[in-house]
Protein backbone atom coordinates (compact mmCIF):
# COMPACT_ATOMS: atom_id res chain seq x y z
CA UNK A 1 0.00 0.00 0.00
CA UNK A 2 1.11 3.95 -0.95
CA UNK A 3 0.18 5.41 2.79
CA UNK A 4 0.19 9.20 3.17
CA UNK A 5 0.72 10.54 7.06
CA UNK A 6 -0.15 13.73 7.25
CA UNK A 7 0.21 14.92 11.12
CA UNK A 8 3.36 12.11 12.21
CA UNK A 9 3.39 9.26 14.24
CA UNK A 10 5.85 7.29 15.96
CA UNK A 11 9.19 6.65 14.46
CA UNK A 12 8.46 2.83 15.61
CA UNK A 13 5.15 2.77 13.56
CA UNK A 14 6.74 4.26 10.36
CA UNK A 15 9.27 1.87 10.36
CA UNK A 16 7.31 -1.34 10.90
CA UNK A 17 4.84 -0.37 8.05
CA UNK A 18 7.70 0.13 5.83
CA UNK A 19 9.18 -3.20 7.35
CA UNK A 20 5.86 -4.67 5.94
CA UNK A 21 6.53 -3.62 2.42
CA UNK A 22 4.48 -0.37 2.63
CA UNK A 23 5.43 2.74 0.87
CA UNK A 24 5.11 5.79 4.12
CA UNK A 25 4.60 9.23 2.52
CA UNK A 26 5.20 11.91 5.79
CA UNK A 27 4.15 15.30 4.74
CA UNK A 28 1.67 17.95 6.07
CA UNK A 29 -0.58 19.27 3.62
CA UNK A 30 -2.98 22.29 3.58
CA UNK A 31 -6.49 21.39 2.35
CA UNK A 32 -5.66 22.13 -1.46
CA UNK A 33 -2.67 20.17 -1.56
CA UNK A 34 -4.34 17.13 0.34
CA UNK A 35 -7.33 16.80 -2.35
CA UNK A 36 -5.21 16.31 -5.28
CA UNK A 37 -2.69 13.70 -3.12
CA UNK A 38 -5.28 11.60 -1.82
CA UNK A 39 -5.80 10.90 -5.64
CA UNK A 40 -2.66 9.00 -5.31
CA UNK A 41 -2.61 6.94 -2.29
CA UNK A 42 -4.05 3.99 -0.78
CA UNK A 43 -4.43 4.92 2.75
CA UNK A 44 -4.15 8.05 5.11
CA UNK A 45 -3.34 8.48 8.70
CA UNK A 46 -4.39 11.85 10.41
CA UNK A 47 -4.34 12.68 14.00
CA UNK A 48 -5.95 16.49 14.51
CA UNK A 49 -4.56 18.93 12.65
CA UNK A 50 -5.72 17.14 9.34
CA UNK A 51 -9.49 17.89 8.35
CA UNK A 52 -10.84 14.79 6.08
CA UNK A 53 -14.20 16.69 4.67
CA UNK A 54 -16.59 15.78 1.53
CA UNK A 55 -14.76 17.80 -0.48
CA UNK A 56 -11.24 15.74 0.02
CA UNK A 57 -13.40 12.72 -0.24
CA UNK A 58 -15.10 13.64 -3.39
CA UNK A 59 -11.59 13.91 -4.84
CA UNK A 60 -10.35 10.54 -4.28
CA UNK A 61 -13.61 9.07 -5.52
CA UNK A 62 -12.41 10.34 -8.49
CA UNK A 63 -9.69 7.58 -9.11
CA UNK A 64 -11.16 5.49 -5.88
CA UNK A 65 -8.00 4.56 -4.64
CA UNK A 66 -7.74 5.65 -1.39
CA UNK A 67 -10.16 2.84 0.94
CA UNK A 68 -8.83 3.46 3.91
CA UNK A 69 -8.53 6.70 6.54
CA UNK A 70 -7.26 6.07 9.98
CA UNK A 71 -7.56 8.83 12.74
CA UNK A 72 -4.26 8.31 15.15
CA UNK A 73 -6.37 8.80 18.46
CA UNK A 74 -9.82 9.10 19.77
CA UNK A 75 -12.90 9.94 17.73
CA UNK A 76 -13.34 10.45 14.09
CA UNK A 77 -14.80 13.94 14.29
CA UNK A 78 -12.22 15.50 12.03
CA UNK A 79 -13.11 13.34 9.30
CA UNK A 80 -16.96 12.91 7.89
CA UNK A 81 -16.67 9.16 8.45
CA UNK A 82 -20.13 8.04 7.53
CA UNK A 83 -19.72 9.98 3.86
CA UNK A 84 -16.41 8.41 3.43
CA UNK A 85 -17.95 5.08 4.31
CA UNK A 86 -20.40 5.48 1.83
CA UNK A 87 -17.74 6.30 -1.13
CA UNK A 88 -16.09 3.32 -0.05
CA UNK A 89 -13.60 4.43 2.57
CA UNK A 90 -13.06 2.16 5.63
CA UNK A 91 -12.21 5.04 8.77
CA UNK A 92 -10.96 3.56 11.70
CA UNK A 93 -9.35 5.02 14.65
CA UNK A 94 -6.99 4.47 17.92
CA UNK A 95 -9.90 4.61 20.87
CA UNK A 96 -7.24 2.49 23.18
CA UNK A 97 -3.94 4.05 22.86
CA UNK A 98 -4.49 7.41 24.88
CA UNK A 99 -6.72 6.58 27.45
CA UNK A 100 -4.07 7.40 30.54
CA UNK A 101 -2.44 10.36 29.08
CA UNK A 102 -6.14 12.29 28.54
CA UNK A 103 -7.22 11.27 32.11
CA UNK A 104 -3.71 12.10 33.23
CA UNK A 105 -4.01 15.66 31.57
CA UNK A 106 -7.48 15.96 33.12
CA UNK A 107 -6.77 15.52 36.35
CA UNK A 108 -3.57 17.76 36.03
CA UNK A 109 -5.44 20.74 34.82
CA UNK A 110 -7.96 20.13 38.29
CA UNK A 111 -4.69 20.37 40.37
CA UNK A 112 -3.33 23.20 38.34
CA UNK A 113 -7.34 25.18 38.57
CA UNK A 114 -7.26 24.58 41.98
CA UNK A 115 -4.57 25.55 42.91
CA UNK A 116 -3.53 28.48 40.74
CA UNK A 117 -0.37 26.81 39.73
CA UNK A 118 -0.60 28.42 36.27
CA UNK A 119 -0.99 32.33 37.59
CA UNK A 120 1.41 31.29 40.21
CA UNK A 121 4.11 30.15 37.85
CA UNK A 122 3.53 32.93 35.61
CA UNK A 123 3.83 35.80 38.52
CA UNK A 124 6.86 34.16 39.85
CA UNK A 125 8.38 34.39 36.73
CA UNK A 126 7.72 37.96 36.49
CA UNK A 127 9.27 38.36 39.82
CA UNK A 128 6.36 38.73 42.48
CA UNK A 129 5.92 36.21 45.32
CA UNK A 130 2.55 36.39 45.81
CA UNK A 131 2.20 33.68 48.33
CA UNK A 132 -1.31 35.01 50.46
CA UNK A 133 -3.25 35.34 46.89
CA UNK A 134 -3.37 31.68 46.18
CA UNK A 135 -5.51 30.24 48.49
CA UNK A 136 -6.86 26.80 46.63
CA UNK A 137 -9.02 23.90 47.42
CA UNK A 138 -8.27 20.32 47.99
CA UNK A 139 -9.38 17.82 45.59
CA UNK A 140 -10.05 15.33 48.31
CA UNK A 141 -13.38 14.94 49.36
CA UNK A 142 -15.09 16.68 46.44
CA UNK A 143 -17.35 15.24 44.59
CA UNK A 144 -16.21 14.98 40.32
CA UNK A 145 -19.09 14.93 37.74
CA UNK A 146 -18.31 13.30 34.39
CA UNK A 147 -20.25 13.93 31.31
CA UNK A 148 -19.66 10.68 28.95
CA UNK A 149 -18.58 7.57 30.93
CA UNK A 150 -16.05 6.00 27.66
CA UNK A 151 -12.43 4.73 28.56
CA UNK A 152 -11.03 8.07 29.20
CA UNK A 153 -13.67 9.08 31.43
CA UNK A 154 -13.56 5.49 32.96
CA UNK A 155 -9.54 6.41 33.88
CA UNK A 156 -10.42 9.75 35.10
CA UNK A 157 -12.65 8.02 37.43
CA UNK A 158 -10.20 5.71 38.78
CA UNK A 159 -6.90 8.17 39.18
CA UNK A 160 -9.46 10.76 40.79
CA UNK A 161 -10.88 8.13 43.26
CA UNK A 162 -7.33 7.67 44.53
CA UNK A 163 -6.92 11.11 45.35
CA UNK A 164 -10.16 10.49 47.73
CA UNK A 165 -13.02 12.16 45.03
CA UNK A 166 -16.06 11.04 45.12
CA UNK A 167 -17.40 10.21 41.37
CA UNK A 168 -20.62 10.55 39.27
CA UNK A 169 -21.27 10.13 36.19
CA UNK A 170 -24.28 10.80 33.35
CA UNK A 171 -24.20 9.35 30.01
CA UNK A 172 -26.56 8.47 27.28
CA UNK A 173 -26.65 4.40 27.88
CA UNK A 174 -27.70 5.08 31.97
CA UNK A 175 -26.72 3.70 35.22
CA UNK A 176 -24.33 0.55 34.45
CA UNK A 177 -24.29 -0.12 38.39
CA UNK A 178 -20.59 0.59 38.40
CA UNK A 179 -19.51 -0.21 42.41
CA UNK A 180 -17.63 2.55 43.04
CA UNK A 181 -19.12 5.45 41.19
CA UNK A 182 -23.02 6.98 41.04
CA UNK A 183 -24.95 7.24 37.86
CA UNK A 184 -27.20 11.00 38.31
CA UNK A 185 -29.24 12.45 34.81
CA UNK A 186 -26.61 14.68 33.72
CA UNK A 187 -29.00 18.25 35.50
CA UNK A 188 -28.89 16.56 38.78
CA UNK A 189 -25.21 15.96 38.07
CA UNK A 190 -24.42 19.30 37.33
CA UNK A 191 -26.19 20.49 40.39
CA UNK A 192 -24.59 18.43 42.76
CA UNK A 193 -20.89 18.57 41.64
CA UNK A 194 -17.63 20.41 42.56
CA UNK A 195 -15.69 19.57 39.49
CA UNK A 196 -17.22 18.71 36.09
CA UNK A 197 -14.76 17.23 33.55
CA UNK A 198 -16.35 16.59 30.18
CA UNK A 199 -15.44 13.17 27.87
CA UNK A 200 -17.60 13.29 24.69
CA UNK A 201 -17.85 13.71 20.81
CA UNK A 202 -18.87 17.08 19.35
CA UNK A 203 -22.35 17.08 18.20
CA UNK A 204 -22.69 19.47 15.28
CA UNK A 205 -25.66 19.58 15.62
CA UNK A 206 -26.42 19.76 19.08
CA UNK A 207 -23.47 22.53 19.75
CA UNK A 208 -21.93 22.87 23.11
CA UNK A 209 -22.79 20.28 25.44
CA UNK A 210 -22.55 22.90 28.12
CA UNK A 211 -23.41 26.14 27.56
CA UNK A 212 -25.19 28.94 30.19
CA UNK A 213 -28.50 27.33 30.62
CA UNK A 214 -25.76 24.97 32.52
CA UNK A 215 -23.23 26.03 33.66
CA UNK A 216 -26.20 28.16 35.53
CA UNK A 217 -27.60 24.72 37.33
CA UNK A 218 -23.71 24.18 38.87
CA UNK A 219 -22.65 25.20 42.22
CA UNK A 220 -21.27 28.14 42.35
CA UNK A 221 -17.57 28.26 42.73
CA UNK A 222 -17.83 25.19 40.46
CA UNK A 223 -14.69 23.99 38.22
CA UNK A 224 -15.06 22.76 34.71
CA UNK A 225 -12.53 20.35 32.45
CA UNK A 226 -12.51 20.02 29.02
CA UNK A 227 -10.39 17.67 27.37
CA UNK A 228 -12.56 16.40 24.72
CA UNK A 229 -13.20 18.23 22.02
CA UNK A 230 -13.46 21.90 21.32
CA UNK A 231 -16.91 23.48 21.44
CA UNK A 232 -18.20 20.55 23.71
CA UNK A 233 -17.89 24.09 26.38
CA UNK A 234 -19.52 27.27 25.34
CA UNK A 235 -16.17 29.09 25.62
CA UNK A 236 -17.97 32.65 25.89
CA UNK A 237 -20.15 31.32 28.48
CA UNK A 238 -17.26 30.16 30.50
CA UNK A 239 -15.97 32.89 30.15
CA UNK A 240 -18.57 35.26 31.58
CA UNK A 241 -18.64 32.61 34.10
CA UNK A 242 -14.88 33.02 35.13
CA UNK A 243 -15.75 36.61 35.17
CA UNK A 244 -18.20 36.46 37.37
CA UNK A 245 -17.54 34.12 39.87
CA UNK A 246 -19.78 31.71 39.17
CA UNK A 247 -16.92 29.24 37.87
CA UNK A 248 -13.98 29.46 40.61
CA UNK A 249 -11.72 27.87 37.52
CA UNK A 250 -11.12 26.14 34.63
CA UNK A 251 -8.97 23.43 32.44
CA UNK A 252 -8.98 23.61 28.67
CA UNK A 253 -6.44 21.23 26.50
CA UNK A 254 -9.29 21.52 23.48
CA UNK A 255 -11.21 25.17 21.34
CA UNK A 256 -13.33 26.27 19.23
CA UNK A 257 -10.87 27.19 16.83
CA UNK A 258 -7.47 25.43 16.87
CA UNK A 259 -4.63 27.05 17.18
CA UNK A 260 -7.00 29.27 19.59
CA UNK A 261 -7.41 33.35 18.90
CA UNK A 262 -9.07 33.14 22.19
CA UNK A 263 -6.41 35.37 24.48
CA UNK A 264 -9.12 36.33 26.67
CA UNK A 265 -10.10 32.83 27.81
CA UNK A 266 -6.32 31.40 27.96
CA UNK A 267 -4.48 34.43 29.80
CA UNK A 268 -7.46 34.45 32.37
CA UNK A 269 -5.70 34.18 35.55
CA UNK A 270 -8.16 31.34 37.01
CA UNK A 271 -7.53 29.12 33.43
CA UNK A 272 -5.18 26.28 33.38
CA UNK A 273 -5.34 26.10 29.16
CA UNK A 274 -2.47 23.39 27.06
CA UNK A 275 -2.36 23.45 23.19
CA UNK A 276 -4.35 20.39 22.62
CA UNK A 277 -1.89 17.83 24.15
CA UNK A 278 -4.20 15.39 25.69
CA UNK A 279 -2.14 12.33 23.68
CA UNK A 280 1.17 13.56 23.76
CA UNK A 281 3.40 11.39 25.84
CA UNK A 282 5.65 9.23 24.65
CA UNK A 283 3.74 6.25 25.88
CA UNK A 284 0.51 7.14 24.20
CA UNK A 285 2.14 7.95 20.86
CA UNK A 286 3.72 4.47 20.80
CA UNK A 287 0.37 2.91 21.54
CA UNK A 288 -1.39 4.74 19.07
CA UNK A 289 1.72 3.82 16.16
CA UNK A 290 1.44 -0.14 17.80
CA UNK A 291 -2.42 0.33 16.83
CA UNK A 292 -2.12 1.25 13.07
CA UNK A 293 -0.10 -0.97 12.30
CA UNK A 294 -2.06 -3.35 13.57
CA UNK A 295 -4.99 -1.81 11.64
CA UNK A 296 -2.95 -2.11 8.24
CA UNK A 297 -2.41 -5.85 9.27
CA UNK A 298 -6.04 -6.86 9.67
CA UNK A 299 -7.12 -4.33 6.72
CA UNK A 300 -4.56 -6.02 4.58
CA UNK A 301 -5.64 -9.46 5.18
CA UNK A 302 -9.58 -8.37 4.38
CA UNK A 303 -8.65 -6.92 1.35
CA UNK A 304 -6.75 -10.16 -0.13
CA UNK A 305 -10.20 -11.37 0.60
CA UNK A 306 -11.84 -9.07 -0.80
CA UNK A 307 -13.79 -8.29 2.14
Amino acid sequence: MKILVTDGISGTAADQLRELGHEVVEKYMDIEELKEAVKGFDAIIIRSATKIRRETIDSAAETGRLRLAIRAGVGTDNIDAEYAEEKGIAVRNTPRASSDAVAELAIAHMLCAARFIGAANATMRAGKWNKNSYMGTELSGKRLGLIGFGRIARETARKARALGMKIYYSNRAGDKNYSDYKWLPMEDLLRKVDFVSVHTPFDKERGALIGEKEIGMMKDGVYIVNTARGGVVDEKALLDALNSGKVAGAGIDVFEEEPTANMELINHERVSATPHIGASTREAQSRIGIEIVNIIKNWEGKDEQGL
